[in-house]
């Protein structure tokens, strides 16, 4: 006896329902892909070619994305195999956007240490040559050989000769006190200004550091952020 059209249908209807049923099932039980973390990065050479590879194998995700969705086209479940295409496209580039946000954070990183070595190394030389000219005696003057003086006819002419002398060179003494007291009080400023400059380098790069941070941070989020599926 043959079964009527309508059972059969009915009957391949409810083996299809099954199958899906089962699929789903399968698909539920299928653990979710671990995501495996970046490889590390010491040094900017790395850095460069790690970025240069996410462009390689972006393009290498997006062709395989493509070629998947073709083949997707063909099959019974359309939708399923579709999902399960963009699901992988998806985990792949969320992995090369790990590798990508953690060579361009070395890389920042690397040239605000480099920029900070060089303004330290400065600022260290420059200490340094204050303090060696601090602590340098003043050079005497340049003593010129004159002929001697004539002869002082006179003891008053001598006398007077030995006092002009001796305030000269007590005005020298004061005028050299002086001299060494505005050098001391040059040196205790320009120390001050380096301190000053020291304490602002160390401020900006702590505001650099934590702008960075965060900024990682925010990227990583939205790096994480699952990719909306179209509507079949």
């Amino acid at each position: 006896m043959k079964a009527h059209p309508f059972m059969r249908r009915a009957v391949l209807g409810a083996q299809g329902a099954l199958l899906c049923a089962l699929l789903a099932a399968c698909a539920a039980n299928r653990p979710a892909p671990r995501e495996v973390p970046p490889p590390p990065v010491s040094s900017v050479d790395q850095a460069d070619q790690q970025l240069a590879a996410v462009v390689r194998e972006r393009a290498i995700i997006e062709s395989r994305f493509a070629e998947r969705e073709r083949v997707c086209y063909d099959k019974f479940f359309v939708n399923r195999c579709l999902d399960e295409a963009k699901e992988q496209r998806r985990s792949a580039l969320a992995a090369q956007r790990a590798i990508e946000v953690q060579a361009e954070r070395f890389k920042r990183q690397a040239a605000v240490d480099e920029r900070d070595r060089k303004l330290l190394d400065a600022d260290k030389r420059y200490r340094e040559e204050e303090a060696r000219m601090a602590t340098e005696p003043p050079r005497p003057p340049k003593t010129v050989e004159e002929a001697p003086p004539p002869r002082a006819p006179t003891a008053p002419g001598r006398i007077a000769e030995r006092d002009a002398r001796l305030k000269a060179a007590q005005a020298k003494d004061a005028a050299d006190a002086s001299k060494r007291a505005q050098s001391v009080r040059d040196f205790e400023r320009r120390k001050a200004e380096s301190e000053e400059r020291q304490r602002e380098v160390a401020r900006k790069k702590a505001e650099r550091a934590a702008k960075a941070k965060k900024a990682e941070e925010d990227k990583a989020k939205a790096a994480k952020a699952p990719t909306p599926t179209p509507a079949q």
